[in-house]
Formats: structure tokens, C-alpha cells, sequence
């Protein structure tokens, strides 16, 4: 699984980071990719990368600031472009589909793949047989949510070796075994595969956060997550000014990732102002949570599956 930062500054883009953008790619799932959020110039920033268009399937939108959204119509329209036919899902709040529908009808746009919208309220977003999708709501000067996807367990692997010490040579027999059937030897002997499997390997789980002050349901939210990808706007010494616009410092973000026990934090969402003050950023975020890095737009993280 990849994470893309194709935007990772706040408000307004830079010259060293573009507005808000996040891509998923699932490496095993044919390359399904999935996007959160989509501020103005995604799309550019999405040719300076290995994400496609026409694989993306599944947009979320966190909230309705533009800087997370006016990147949205032209993205859509692109994709037509490229000769996309797949369907798309946009999730978001309330308003999104109003703002996408106005923005096509307006321009005349006509798209060559169907389009659908569901609303995000608390709860269960999306789940099938690989993934949970789950929202929780914010403390934003909007309606603003975060994200969790948790990946289904996956099963446990055939103890090969002690097969093999047993006699049993590879082949169609070990794929029967894998699925946990009782198979009889030609010897007579009766081998249970349930009693080769090793434990399941527990699915991993990761929250987007959208723009919030600090909240405290988000400790349970991201607790033991595998990585929380968290906005840090401003550093601590901005605490009343990102307080009054919706917003959490890297200090506060920090507290979040060491109090929920997650594995990684990425920082994201910076405020133009520490241009070239990254180390500076994240020598504050460390001093509270080590395993803590702060997003550069390009940068690509990729979390390994689960032992």
C-alpha cells in the first residue's frame, strides 16, 4: 500500500507545496487507486506522478474548503478525456454533489463514465470483502471528517516445512490443505490443514484526518492505528491562531500520535509561512512522537504488510 502526498500545504499553494491531494495505491488490488481530497492543480500535480486518472475509483472528500475541492471538476473532466469508462464514487459532505453537478452543468462538461456521490456522515463509509471504511466528524469551522480504512485479516500461511518433514510432497494437495481440508494419504494417514496454518495476519489500519482543532474521540479513533496521516498546520507557538481558525499545531498532533499509540504519524497540511523550515518542524513533532515525519509534496510512503 503507497501513499501519495501530491499536495501537503495549506490555504494556498506555494512554490514548494500545492494544496491539499492525497493518493492511495494498492499495489496487490491491480493498482486500485483511491484519492483524498483534490485542491486546485491535483491533476498536475498527478503527471509528476505514477497515479493515473483512470484508475482511480473512489474519491474522499474530507470537507468543502477550497483548497481540499476546487481541484475536483477539472480532475473529473480529465479523466473523461483520457478515455476513462470505470465508474467513479465521490464520497463527501453535504454540498459536494451540488458543487461538482453546478461546476459540469456550467462548463457543459460531459463525462464518458458514471459518476455517483454518497454522503459522509459518522459511521461506515464504504466496506466490502478487503476494506472498512469508517468516518468520525471534526472540530473544523465547517463540517470537516476523518477517515479510517481498515484492511481485512488476511489468511494465515501453509506451514510448508513441517509438510514437508511429514513426507508430503508440493502440489495439488497443499492448495487443499491451505484451505483447511482434512486430505487422506495415500498411506492411510489423515492430515488436517487447519493444524498447518499459521495465525491470521491482522489487516492494517491507517486515518486520513481532514482540517480540526484537537479532539479528544480522535485518541480512540486512531488508537494502535498503523500510520495516521494528520493535518499540523502552524507550530506550537501559532496555538491561539490555529485554534481560531480550525486548526491543530505539530505539537498538538504529536500529543494525538503518542496518547493513540499509533506506529507512524505523517504530518501534512503546513502552512506556507515555515517554507524551509522543515527541520525545524519536525524537530518539534519528534520531541513529543520520534516516528513522526512531516509530508513534502512527491513524497511516497509505503506502509509493508503486517508480520
Amino acid at each position: 500500500m503507497e501513499f501519495h502526498f501530491l499536495g501537503t500545504g495549506s490555504g494556498v499553494p506555494s512554490t514548494a507545496r500545492n494544496v491539499s491531494s492525497l493518493a492511495v495505491r494498492f499495489l496487490q488490488k491491480k493498482s486500485t487507486q483511491w484519492l483524498f481530497d483534490c485542491g486546485e492543480a491535483t491533476q498536475h500535480q498527478i503527471l509528476k506522478s505514477p497515479i493515473t486518472l483512470s484508475k482511480i475509483d473512489k474519491i474522499f472528500i474530507s470537507h468543502l474548503h477550497g483548497d481540499h475541492l476546487f481541484g475536483l471538476p477539472g480532475l473529473l473532466c480529465s479523466r473523461s478525456a483520457q478515455g476513462a469508462v470505470t465508474p467513479l464514487i465521490i464520497y463527501g459532505p453535504i454540498g459536494t454533489e451540488q458543487f461538482v453537478e453546478t461546476a459540469l452543468k456550467v462548463s457543459k462538461s460531459y463525462l464518458s463514465y458514471d459518476l455517483s456521490f454518497i454522503g459522509v456522515e459518522e459511521g461506515i463509509v464504504y466496506q466490502d470483502d478487503s476494506f472498512l471504511i469508517e468516518a468520525i466528524e471534526l472540530d473544523h469551522v465547517m463540517p470537516s471528517f476523518a477517515f479510517k480504512i481498515t484492511e481485512a485479516d488476511k489468511p494465515g500461511s501453509l506451514k510448508v516445512e513441517e509438510l514437508v518433514k511429514l513426507g508430503i510432497k508440493p502440489g495439488p494437495i497443499f492448495q487443499k490443505l491451505k484451505n483447511g481440508d482434512e486430505v487422506l494419504l495415500e498411506d492411510g494417514r489423515k492430515i488436517n490443514g487447519q493444524q498447518y496454518i499459521t495465525d491470521k495476519k491482522k489487516g492494517r489500519k491507517i486515518v486520513i484526518a481532514g482540517d480540526t482543532r484537537p479532539l479528544q474521540k480522535m485518541k480512540d479513533f486512531a488508537k494502535e492505528v498503523d500510520l495516521l496521516i494528520h493535518e499540523g498546520t502552524f507550530l506550537a507557538e501559532k496555538k491561539e491562531h490555529a485554534n481560531q481558525f480550525g486548526h491543530s499545531t505539530i505539537a498538538d498532533v504529536a500529543v494525538l500520535a503518542k496518547e493513540a499509540n499509533v506506529k507512524k504519524l505523517i504530518i501534512n497540511h503546513i502552512s506556507s509561512r515555515y517554507a524551509g523550515d522543515e527541520e525545524l518542524l519536525e524537530e518539534e513533532a519528534k520531541t513529543i512522537f520520534n516516528d513522526s515525519l512531516i509530508a513534502f509534496d512527491f513524497m511516497v510512503y509505503k506502509l509493508m504488510n503486517n508480520a
